[in-house]
């Protein structure tokens, strides 16, 4: 596999605390990216166009906690 910023090689091991990065730095570089706005999600999340309604108007409070986020 490459590093996603500057296409080293790297192995997926345990010891590599920085994968999908080969380092430190091209994880930063990364999460710089995505703060600048660099990177996009250039789909919606859900497919399905009645999440949207449920989430922001739910009808009942058990609708509701269906779309709650769960905190792992």
């Amino acid at each position: 596999m490459k590093c996603a910023i500057c296409s080293q090689s790297i192995d997926r091991r345990p010891q590599n605390r920085y994968y999908p990065f080969c380092s430190a730095r091209c994880k930063q570089v990364d999460l710089g990216r995505w703060l600048a706005e660099d990177y996009v999600i250039s789909e919606p999340i859900s497919k399905n166009p009645d999440h949207g309604e449920i989430l922001s108007n739910p009808s009942t409070d058990e609708e509701a906690d269906d779309f709650a986020p769960t905190l792992h």
